[in-house]
């Protein structure tokens, strides 16, 4: 996760949510791999990922199923699922 990107949109915010509710440290927003796998590569647990949908359906006022939260395993999916239940 050293590696800077360059984020924009859903994206970017979908990161700055991750760190916020995470309490990520050593870690921003351009610095955050979309592609990494939250589960397997950071670690997150799905209580964790649970409270991160929760949070995002607050932000962009959609509803997340519970099914599709094994599949929310990278910030870039994230944001892509947000952006299609947004157009909707």
């Amino acid at each position: 996760m050293s590696t800077e990107t360059n984020l924009t949109g859903t994206t970017f915010r979908i990161a700055q949510i991750m760190i916020d509710v995470l309490k990520l440290e050593d870690v921003t927003p351009e610095t955050f791999d979309p592609d990494i796998d939250l589960v397997d590569e950071v670690g997150i647990d799905s209580m964790d990922l649970a409270t991160v949908a929760l949070v995002v359906q607050d932000e962009y006022a959609i509803r997340i199923d519970e099914d599709d939260y094994p599949k929310l395993t990278t910030i870039r999916f994230i944001s892509e699922y947000v952006e299609k239940k947004v157009a909707a």
